[in-house]
């Protein structure tokens, strides 16, 4: 498999890491690491198996190069491990742990290995594990918070190892392999300093270089930002830094230092914008987040990240767009700096201008997949020029590009708990935006977690309608995934929301549900109950084509439960709806569905004028596929009451109708019955329907 463009916060399978010429030093360490793959565990020396992966541990301090000698370790090894390298961050920007469901979720996502919506924590680890069985593979485990994130985590195979980077001891994991890092050696530090500087003046003076590399204790993150400052001042001595430094004083870390003395240099816009960067979510940075941060240009905004890596201050994502990560180790020194030189009430600003760039984003993100709409391109038209996206395609890219920051940002803003009208537009848009770019199914989990969201902002607000549609939405994700027990506790409290909220369609919807899920749970009788009720109100409301197909879904009850007399009533109640309503190819498949009634209720006389009217509708529709599947049931039909012949034309007008198609089983099938297209109606429902009432 070939190395992929990954997010910097989720996962990642490559065959290869990606290869970093610029590594220096660390010789000794990667030696131990390697020599600790070969070593002995104690189940082997005792004369078992060992039942688990190899954890390897490179502890650290934020700073000192730990991730990226893990990456190191991992490209020296990776030929070993031909099922690829899995990556994945377990810990956010400011130290939070990242939950080990959504971790376990990437991990799988990264093999290509479906897993449904809503799943369990224990589910998803087990389905990891059990994807991870055969395969001889590497997982590095960046930023891990505790032991339990990595434990959940481990393969259940000797033949996989672990590489898992922390700030120290992971205790509770059996047979851990520590490594723990100091600094760089004195050569391998002045070397880094000087692809920063040049050789030249590390060469002129060696013994400031060497000095400095003492003082700032051999941290990468450290000396990358001292290049970074002399890179800048190409005048400037080694020696010159090393006295700026000094005056700053032996105060706290020689990265905070360093740090202090580089962001003094900046300009004051500048500082600001380097200060705000800590409210990006998930640290990931692109010029229209750092534009509305700061409330300046995208094009200046871009400009002064550029100037940001070139100092050592960001880094730059390997990306077709042009984006960034806070470093992690600077990311709580950025949010020191806030608090002391930021009043809340300015950064409580730059976080609503931040979300609300990104809601339009999202709008002209969905809106250009709407390009037969004239309110639509209006809307387009309408909004300024950087926020246009020139094709499809390219607003497709950029969301899956940024969807990892998008869901970190509706997070945030939840958990953020003063911004809760931008939340829900924002996860209003995100969710409009996902399902026209990827379709309902294939961003699933996505949805589910967003759907979660604005739960939790509906039941802290005591908004039941935005509560009664948030519960709808994830019942539906429940239900399609086969959770159908948890889907009817959330379409029962889906009503007692809608009730709450007086919201008719809310309340119809979700009776109509919860009558889907006991006919799933094979209860025909309270499935055909709710049914009614949903239908009552339906009739009350003169809502004629939810109440035609409400008849079929009683009738669909009635014939589970073998009560072919009122099936037979339902659909003929459900074929005059669709009648009035002039819905010419439900008409067809109603009278379809009465013909198989009629059959199993040992009618074949009447179930075969049925079909044939049912088969006139059907062309009417030009619906060549339910034409097919009543040419195959008249044929059957006609063979049981003795006339081959007659069969054997329908059944080659249904070959005829199909062509080869019709040989694959799945041809074959009967037209999806009624229930089944309701499920289907309820699904389109869920997409259309935003959380809230703003588009």
């Amino acid at each position: 498999m070939t190395d992929q463009v990954v997010d910097a916060d989720g996962a990642r399978l490559s065959a290869q890491a990606p290869r970093d010429d610029q590594f220096l030093g660390r010789t000794r360490e990667l030696k131990e690491l390697r020599a600790d793959i070969e070593r002995a565990g104690l189940d082997t020396i005792s004369g078992r198996k060992a039942p688990r992966a190899r954890v390897l541990l490179i502890a650290g301090r934020p700073g000192s190069g730990r991730t990226a000698l893990a990456a190191e370790l991992a490209r020296q090894v990776a030929d070993r491990y031909p099922d690829g390298v899995l990556r994945a961050r377990l810990g956010e920007p400011d130290g939070t742990p990242v939950p080990v469901e959504r971790t376990a979720r990437e991990l799988l996502a990264a093999l290509e290995v479906p897993a449904p919506a809503g799943a369990a924590e224990d589910d998803l680890t087990a389905a990891l594990r059990e994807a991870l069985a055969d395969r001889r593979t590497l997982l590095l485990l960046d930023d891990a918070a505790t032991a339990e994130q990595v434990d959940a985590l481990l393969p259940d195979t000797p033949e996989c190892l672990v590489v898992a980077v922390s700030g120290g001891p992971l205790t509770g994991i059996a047979d851990v392999r520590p490594c723990t890092l100091g600094g760089l050696d004195t050569k391998s530090a002045v070397e880094l300093l000087s692809r920063h500087t040049g050789s030249v003046r590390v060469t002129v003076d060696p013994r400031a270089a060497e000095g400095l590399a003492v003082t700032c204790q051999g941290q990468p993150a450290a000396l990358t930002l001292a290049g970074g400052w002399l890179a800048a001042r190409p005048k400037s001595a080694v020696s010159d830094f090393a006295k700026h430094l000094h005056a700053e004083g032996e105060e706290g870390t020689p990265l905070s230092r360093v740090f202090r003395l580089v962001y003094a240099s900046l300009p004051g816009p500048a500082a600001r914008i380097l200060r705000l960067l800590a409210l990006a979510p998930a640290g990931l940075v692109d010029p229209h987040t750092a534009s509305a941060l700061a409330g300046c240009s995208v094009t200046g905004a871009r400009t002064t990240l550029d100037d940001f890596v070139a100092l050592g201050l960001l880094r730059a994502v390997d990306s077709p767009l042009p984006q960034y990560e806070v470093p992690g180790c600077l990311h709580p020194l950025l949010k020191a700096l806030t608090e002391t030189q930021d009043r809340p009430a300015e950064l409580q600003l730059a976080r609503a201008r931040m979300l609300e760039r990104t809601v339009r984003l999202l709008q002209s993100c969905r809106a250009i997949t709407e390009t037969d709409s004239p309110e639509a391109r209006e809307k387009l038209l309408g909004m300024p020029p950087a926020l246009r996206f020139p094709t499809p395609r390219a607003a497709a890219q950029w969301l899956t590009l940024r969807k990892p920051a998008l869901l970190a940002s509706a997070r945030l803003a939840v958990a953020d708990g003063e911004l809760d009208t931008l939340a829900r537009r924002l996860m209003s848009q995100l969710v409009r935006a996902l399902v026209a770019h990827c379709g309902t199914r294939a961003v699933a989990s996505d949805l589910y977690g967003v759907h979660r969201l604005v739960l939790d902002v509906a039941e802290r607000q005591k908004l039941p309608r935005e509560k009664a549609a948030a519960l709808l939405n994830l019942a539906d994700l429940d239900a399609r995934t086969g959770r159908t027990n948890e889907a009817l506790a959330r379409y029962r409290a889906a009503l007692d929301a809608g009730r709450e909220a007086n919201d008719p369609y809310a309340t119809g919807r979700a009776m109509e549900s919860v009558g889907g899920a006991h006919l799933e749970l094979g209860d025909p009788d309270r499935a055909a109950d709710w049914f009614g009720r949903a239908l009552a109100q339906r009739l009350a409301r003169d809502e004629r084509a939810d109440a035609a197909r409400l008849y079929g879904r009683i009738a669909a009850a009635h014939t589970l439960a073998g009560r072919y007399g009122e099936a037979q009533r339902g659909w003929r109640a459900a074929v005059a709806g669709h009648r009035k309503d002039g819905d010419v190819a439900a008409h067809a498949r109603a009278l379809s569905e009465l013909a198989r009634v009629q059959e199993y209720a040992g009618c074949p006389e009447d179930s075969l004028r049925t079909c044939h009217e049912a088969l006139e509708w059907a062309r009417r529709a030009e619906d060549v596929r339910l034409q097919a599947a009543l040419q195959l049931r008249l044929g059957d039909t006609l063979e049981r009451l003795g006339d081959p012949a007659a069969a054997s034309l329908h059944r080659g007008t249904a070959e005829r109708l199909l062509g080869d198609e019709l040989r694959t089983p799945e041809t074959r099938a009967e037209p999806e019955p009624e229930q089944a297209v309701h499920l289907k109606q309820d699904a389109n429902a869920c997409e259309i329907r935003s959380t809230s009432a703003e588009d």
